[in-house]
């Protein structure tokens, strides 16, 4: 179905970019930009590491996200441990629910995650079948394998005949929890595990966070951290990892009050969504302006709409590219059932769209279970604007001497558990003591309660406010992917004529020498110059350190390379780990104190003095100076 607003675009499955053929991958493993983890050793499947290049361009994506978020939005930061227990994870549903389906090849025991197998299987079919009524039917399977059941799955895998990549015959699909359990403390007996995501500890610290904040609503907090799934068989290189970097927002917010006053800073922007109908019809993209799509209800609310919007404006001048980059709402089967609305910022790679960043309303669910397990009150209170109300509410009266002879020690723990009930569970508390007896985990005990223990009656009593659970809204930012995406959409590779003409090896090959390039933005950038003497000789060298120093005082990072090689070679390596501007010290530095300057895309060369070298490029860094501007200003005089 085609919205009344707005306009269908169509969208690429893969991006434009052979790993190997273009030499992306190679490009990034010798440069060290990412590699495999203790490969001396063989490498772990799931574990990179980021070299000085990687470390670098990640360093500046977290500072810009910091500044773009948490500066800006005024969030609080908090940073929580990674080691969490047990109780914390039961309580948010980790432990029961955060699974996969797993299978096991028969013999040698080898593991395989369900859904993946099955999904590369109906893949293949689909390349050797001629029939298109057949085609059809394994694209369906593909597009449903999400929505698949424990059971649909084992059915579905046995019809198509599902073998492990071996060709041998595999189990039935079972669950497996993704959680890397461990041990707290030298006896084993106190269970925990390395945190799957970041936002759990931002709840468990809600009090404090609402009490540093004033009490007062709407507020955000924040946390970037490492997160922690052992997944079942990685792949897509660092796409799917078990040790990675979140950044993760929690905003705090009345249920009926999801209005944003800074929303009409983003309404105009038009992005390319794909909701539940587009989905379900033409499979296209919607573009239209968030404002249109909150006003027709594709996205639930303001504040969701703001974040959708921030986040687009992030990625973007990150680097992801417009026309690479999808908003796609959950459908109703993907969506938890607390959840009010969902969207993924999708990114277009060689792997076909990317899930990068999730923008959900959870409702109150994170801070109610956390109320509810730990007995600990995780509410905000608002005082009444019109004054005083008279109300009707639910009392509970608890007969303490029968209480203490019947719980003993266990007696202390129901006091907190009748305090963090709301109405609707001081309701279902007395309904089920009206049937006899209650059940409930208060402290993490099972407890017991009779009718003649607790007598919860309705009374009408004055307040001046009412306590409630607030709604969160979450951005959830996964920086690998991020990264990835944007090594990825910003890579190509060029003829250097020049270079070649340089090299006496590839004089034959005159412009058809490729050089590989990382158009990163400049603020993104593992080192914002390059220092280039033109030949290795002491009085070159020797105007180094002044130009260094300048850049460094204006916190501009520089990378010296003065090995003597030729100038166009020492170009392609800075163009290959994406510095976008090269400073080369040559003859005429020497007689006039100018310089050249080199911008890595155009390659285009301007000379300036040595005195306004540092605040020019620290303007064309910061966006206050455009290149191209500045080339056609004829400010500076052009260097051939």
């Amino acid at each position: 179905m085609q919205a009344s607003f707005g306009e269908e675009i169509p969208f690429q499955s893969k991006l434009g970019l052979d790993r190997e053929a273009s030499g992306f991958s190679s490009t990034i493993t010798r440069r060290f930009v990412i590699a495999p983890s203790f490969s001396i050793y063989g490498g772990v499947a799931g574990l990179y590491d980021y070299g000085p290049v990687g470390c670098a361009v990640k360093a500046n994506l977290l500072n810009r996200w910091r500044s773009h978020f948490i500066i800006e939005e005024d969030m609080l930061e908090v940073d929580c441990s990674c080691v969490t227990p047990e109780a914390v994870l039961e309580a948010s549903g980790h432990v029961a629910k955060f699974q996969d389906l797993m299978v096991k090849e028969e013999g040698t025991g080898t593991c395989f995650r369900a859904d993946h197998l099955l999904e590369e299987h109906m893949e293949k079919l689909m390349e050797k079948e001629k029939n298109e009524d057949k085609k059809k039917e394994y694209a369906a399977v593909v597009a449903r394998i999400d929505d698949f059941s424990p059971l649909e799955l084992e059915e579905t895998m046995a019809k198509y005949r599902v073998l492990s990549p071996e060709g041998k015959p595999v189990s039935a699909p079972f669950p497996f929890n993704l959680m890397f359990a461990i041990s707290i403390g030298p006896t084993g007996m106190y269970k925990g595990f390395l945190r799957p995501e970041t936002a759990q500890s931002i709840f468990t610290n809600f009090k404090r966070l609402l009490e540093f904040q004033g009490g007062k609503l709407p507020f955000a907090a924040a946390q970037i951290g490492r997160a922690f799934r052992n997944e079942i068989a990685p792949r897509s290189g660092v796409l799917r990892v078990r040790e990675f970097e979140m950044c993760e927002i929690e905003h705090f917010v009345k249920e009926n009050e999801k209005s944003h006053p800074k929303f009409v800073t983003v309404k105009d922007i038009k992005l390319p969504l794909f909701p539940q109908e587009q989905q379900l019809g033409s499979g296209k993209l919607l573009s239209c302006t968030l404002g249109e799509a909150v006003e027709h209800g594709i996205i639930a609310n303001e504040t969701l709409g703001y974040f959708i919007g921030r986040t687009y404006l992030f990625l973007t001048e990150s680097g992801v590219k417009t026309d690479k980059i999808r908003f796609r709402q959950h459908m109703k089967n993907e969506m938890a059932h607390y959840a009010c609305d969902c969207w993924d910022a999708e990114m277009l790679t060689s792997y076909g769209w990317i899930e990068c960043v999730g923008i959900a309303d959870r409702s109150c669910f994170d801070l109610s279970q956390h109320s509810m397990k730990s007995n600990e009150t995780l509410v905000a209170y608002e005082q009444y604007k019109d004054g005083p109300r008279v109300v009707e509410a639910l009392e509970v009266e608890v007969n303490k001497g029968l209480v203490g002879k019947a719980l003993r020690g266990d007696a202390k723990l129901l006091a907190p558990y009748i305090e963090s009930l709301d109405e609707a569970g001081k309701i279902a508390l007395k309904q089920e003591l009206e049937s006899g007896q209650a059940k409930i985990t208060a402290g993490g005990k099972e407890l017991t309660l009779t009718p003649e223990m607790l007598t919860i009656k309705k009374v009408e009593k004055k307040v001046s406010g009412e306590n409630f659970f607030p709604h969160v809204i979450e951005p959830s930012f996964g920086v690998g992917r991020i990264l990835y995406a944007i090594l990825e959409q910003n890579f190509y590779t060029r003829e250097d004529s020049a270079a070649a003409a340089a090299d006496e090896k590839d004089k034959s090959k005159k412009g058809d020498v490729k050089r590989a390039v990382l158009s990163l933005p400049p603020h993104l950038a593992p080192v914002q110059c390059s220092v280039l003497p033109l030949l290795d000789k002491d009085e070159f060298n020797a105007i180094i350190p002044r130009i260094v120093s300048s850049l460094k005082a204006e916190r501009l990072s520089t990378k010296v390379d003065s090995t003597g090689q030729a100038i166009g070679r020492r170009y392609a390596r800075t163009d290959e780990i994406g510095i976008p501007f090269g400073i080369t010290i040559d003859h005429q530095t020497l007689e006039n104190d100018t310089v050249t300057l080199r911008e890595r895309d155009t390659t285009a060369q301007l000379r300036v003095p040595i005195a306004e070298l540092a605040l020019l490029i620290r303007d064309l860094c910061e966006g206050r100076q455009a290149w191209q501007a500045l080339l056609d200003s004829k400010k500076y005089p052009h260097h051939q």
